[in-house]
């Protein structure tokens, strides 16, 4: 279990706090609403956060550890969509705000610490409280773009660019995922991306 640095640096109290660096202009009233409704979960190495056919009733926001997103393809394969480290929500995004069942599974690569935000709270808060809208809306920009991102290094990179360019995003995410999760992220062999890695470090 993570042992954090002051008794007021909660999990909670460090997704407020990352809630308004987001939406600065987040009232003390909007904050307790948010409060009111949120849970903490702990997660082991392996464990599952989110399994393909569940609908995800709550979004869940990493305080501390990391995991993988994926699904299974028609051969069995599992195939890496995205990799969820701290700061970042662990959700199959469309699937929630509509509430159907997920595509994804979301198993922990480290131990997780996560902040549970209910789908019924959020959708009341937008309601509500402007600011709270306002954050859901700068969230859901941020998805789109990742997803946005991902889909055009498949279109227009090749597997060498898309490699350095999650490097580059991603520097200090690289030492804790294995070449083949990253392999299957990138939508290369793993044997490639091995003979990518070593043609690079002799430049």
């Amino acid at each position: 279990m993570k042992i954090y640095a002051t008794k007021l640096e909660t999990p909670i109290s460090i997704y407020l706090e990352s809630y308004k660096q987001i939406c600065n202009q987040i009232t003390d009233e909007e904050l307790a609403y948010i409060s009111k409704g949120l849970t903490v979960s702990e997660f082991k190495t392996k464990q599952y956060y989110l399994k393909a056919g569940q609908i995800q009733t709550a979004i869940g926001y990493v305080v501390t550890g990391l995991m993988r997103s994926y699904y299974i393809d028609d051969k069995g394969n599992e195939i890496t969509i995205s990799f969820v480290k701290e700061k970042e929500y662990a959700t199959d995004y469309g699937a929630f705000v509509r509430q159907k069942p997920s595509k994804y599974y979301f198993q922990c690569l480290e131990p997780s610490v996560v902040v549970n935000l209910p789908y019924s709270e959020m959708q009341d808060g937008y309601n509500e409280y402007k600011n709270i809208e306002r954050y859901g809306r700068l969230v859901t920009e941020e998805v789109l773009v990742q997803q946005q991102t991902r889909l055009e290094s498949f279109l227009f990179e090749k597997a060498e660019e898309r490699y350095l360019n999650f490097i580059k995003r991603s520097p200090n995410l690289f030492n804790r995922i294995s070449l083949t999760y990253l392999s299957s992220y990138l939508g290369i062999e793993r044997q490639s991306l091995s003979r990518i890695r070593k043609m690079l470090a002799k430049k």
